[in-house]
């Protein structure tokens, strides 16, 4: 511990740490008069002013209490004084609080003023100095010890006169966000009102809480605990009222509480169920982020992100708060201003997003449920459709459906408590599950879109020859156990590039057979250097599930089970404990396309106020898969064919498109789902051939067929996208 001496400030840190130790006494402090009568000892005074000051600066409340006279410790409860004290900390925002001694001066034989000065580190307002505090110590009768005359004037002197400290902020509005073209998908252009009331000011108290509770919504202990965390005289905002309550309670309020009342900018989403699950929403905080939002000036009717990229991103779409502390007298009259500062300007954001295409692909998913509603589209939960740039990351169109209106989950609605109340009860009662981000959270087998990872182990391990063939007769077997084709009877002779796009099933159940045989963990490993089995980095933005790649290890760990060879085979279909996003599957197919690289998703493209932006959207590889240019080549001979090929298996659903004429590749996927239930349809697509610039994945659950589900909605996406609508 550092050893102060005379006119050294002190300084202790306050809230992050406390300092177990005291302060050692301080050198004697000059008398300002001269003694007209008896000296006395004047060291004992000025230790105890010492010691309460130090307990101030590391905010040991009940050491200062336990230096207060006797008559203090009469007239104000512990609970009471440390109240005080931590309600004018959270005011100022301040970390740390020091003083410098100045002079002892005795007004008689039994009492000492100790004057100060006092020192404020706060978060907003920088720091606050205040000089000349001068703290009364009496020689305590009923102890006949030194003891500290104390009154709320030893926090700030004014308020010793019944003046009130008060924080005034000024609270930026929260930022746009914006799609990557310019339009507004979230403002603060909506208006609530606050309902401020002054705590001693209410004629009645018990019927102003009981207003409030009423005006409010709340229980009356709810509004009891908003006043008890406020000191005397302070303006408590109680709460906020939708415009149709303020004019219902505003007269009441004002005879009961004498409130006043503030407009208050509210969030809104313009097309609230265009993207809920990307933009998210806001909310209150809770207690555990409560004490760091304070600290920033914030207060617990703070609106902060609570999902989504409002979360991700929160920091920056509110700035922070600046504001003005000063002391007012009981008539209301400013006496002086401790400290200023402006606010920090929060930034917009713009997403990568394409809001009309994003419209499309959801209106795309909508109808083809409505148009197929007598057969899968009456059961089928949901489905996903993601749209990537092939040479960036960036997402153009990011789609869960079913979906929902975002504004139901904000504390203030744009769309009105009723509307919100009635769209919440749907999605807590809904088994679809509305608010699961299919895209990024839904996990599920893959089926055969996991055949173009076969290919590239196949051929970049050397396992097979690039020039193998195999016999597709319907029917694979090993040992007894029979596993047949989607086809019956099989598709005749296919290679590694006709096999791919045929989706011969025996064909990669014996390829699935070989790798295994070669390494068991090859094909495993294979699929995770191609990014399955963890998530792709868009988890900064939004939240994204990590799937699973079974391999021998996993087994044992997590089924207590010995590695297989049907294991194995499973794994090479993309079936039994595969686990897969769509966006994971997207981004793969997507970086076929540029030739292994495995682009970060990027979702926020810009940030930044008015002109004046920052590109955020830097292409990031985080992962690469540099495999031998035949693989490649293979590869893509097999994707390419799947839509152009007669033998392709979505040939007849891209016969005709104008996509032929720029080439489209792609892979169809059929998933036996858990539970004997339907099939989920998969398909896969990059274009153009020769130029790739997206990819697009579509993922229907319980739906059936790749080719029949899937395949035509990817059509739709891409024809839009390259050819605009029909």
């Amino acid at each position: 511990m550092v050893q102060f001496k005379r006119g050294v400030m002190f300084v202790v840190c306050l809230l992050l740490t406390a300092c177990a130790a005291e302060q050692p006494r301080a050198q004697l402090l000059p008398t300002l008069i001269p003694s007209p009568t008896a000296p006395i000892d004047m060291t004992a005074p000025e230790r105890v002013a010492n010691e309460f000051l130090d307990a101030w600066t590391r905010q040991d409340f009940a050491a200062m209490y336990q230096r207060l006279t006797f008559n203090n410790q009469q007239a104000i409860t512990f609970e009471e004084f440390e109240r005080a004290y931590l309600g004018v900390q959270n005011l100022t925002t301040a970390n740390t609080i020091s003083y410098r001694p100045l002079a002892l001066m005795r007004e008689s034989d039994r009492t000492v003023v100790f004057s100060y000065d006092l020192t404020l580190e706060t978060n907003i307002l920088g720091t606050i100095h205040d000089r000349n505090h001068e703290m009364r110590l009496i020689l305590d009768r009923n102890t006949n010890e030194w003891r500290v005359a104390w009154s709320l004037g030893d926090i700030f002197p004014e308020m010793g006169n019944g003046a009130t400290l008060r924080f005034q902020p000024t609270i930026p509005r929260r930022a746009n966000i914006y799609d990557r073209d310019g339009e507004i998908l979230a403002d603060q252009n909506g208006v609530v009102v606050d309902v401020n009331v002054t705590t001693g000011a209410m004629p009645d108290p018990d019927a102003c809480n009981a207003a409030l509770a009423a005006a409010l919504n709340v229980p009356l202990d709810t509004v009891a605990e908003r006043f008890a965390r406020a000191g005397q005289n302070w303006v408590v905002r109680v709460g906020t009222l939708e415009p149709p309550a303020y004019l219902e309670h505003q007269a009441t309020l004002e005879a009961l509480c004498r409130a006043t009342f503030a407009q208050r900018s509210i969030r809104r989403y313009l097309r609230g169920s265009l993207m809920p699950h990307i933009l998210g929403n806001v909310g209150y905080p809770d207690e555990a982020e409560l004490p760091d939002l304070v600290r920033q000036g914030f207060d617990a009717e703070t609106i902060i992100g609570r999902a989504g990229i409002e979360r991700s991103w929160d920091v920056t779409l509110r700035g922070r708060p600046g504001g003005r502390l000063a002391l007012f007298a009981p008539n209301g009259t400013l006496i002086r201003v401790l400290a200023e500062s402006t606010s920090q300007i929060p930034e917009s954001l713009w997403l990568t997003i394409d809001a009309d295409l994003q419209e499309y692909v959801l209106r795309t998913l909508g109808e083809a449920y409505v148009d197929n509603a007598a057969s899968w589209g009456a059961s089928s939960p949901g489905a996903s459709a993601v749209v990537l740039d092939v040479n960036t990351g960036e997402i153009l169109a990011l789609v869960s459906y079913p979906t929902y209106d975002g504004n139901a989950l904000n504390p203030f609605p744009a769309i009105g408590r009723a509307v919100a109340n009635e769209v919440q009860l749907t999605l807590a009662n809904d088994p679809r599950n509305p608010l699961l981000n299919r895209p990024t959270q839904g996990i599920y087998p893959s089926g055969s879109i996991m055949k173009v990872i076969d290919s590239f182990a196949a051929t970049d391990s050397g396992v097979l020859p690039l020039n193998y063939s195999y016999g597709c007769s319907g029917i694979w077997t090993y040992q007894g156990d029979r596993r047949f084709d989607w086809l019956a009877g099989g598709h005749g002779r296919v290679t590694l590039a006709t096999g791919l796009a045929q989706s011969c099933n025996p064909f990669y159940y014996e390829i699935g057979f070989q790798l295994n045989a070669a390494d068991p963990f090859l094909l495993p490993n294979y699929a995770r250097r191609m990014g399955l089995g963890a998530p792709t980095g868009l988890a900064r933005d939004l939240s994204e599930a990590a799937g699973t790649i079974p391999d021998p290890e996993w087994f044992r760990v997590n089924r207590g089970l010995t590695w297989t060879y049907s294991n194995a085979v499973n794994l090479a279909i993309g079936q039994g404990e595969v686990e897969v996003t769509n966006l994971q599957m997207t981004r793969l197919y997507a970086a076929v396309a540029n030739g292994g690289l495995l682009y970060r998703p990027q979702i926020v493209r810009e940030r930044g106020i008015l002109d004046q932006r920052t590109f955020v959207a830097m292409p990031e590889v985080n992962g690469e898969f540099d495999m031998t240019a035949d693989s490649f080549r293979i590869a893509r001979e097999g994707l390419c064919a799947v839509p152009t090929e007669r033998y392709g298996t979505a040939a007849h659903i891209f016969r005709s498109s104008p996509l032929l004429n720029i080439g489209v590749c792609g892979k169809t996927g059929t998933a036996q789902a858990p539970g004997n239930r339907t099939s989920h349809a998969w398909f896969m697509a990059y274009a153009p051939k020769d130029n790739p610039q997206i990819a697009v994945g579509v993922m229907v659950e319980n739906s059936g067929e790749g080719s029949a589900v899937a395949a035509p909605l990817v059509r739709r996406i891409m024809e839009y996208f390259f050819f605009g609508p029909f």
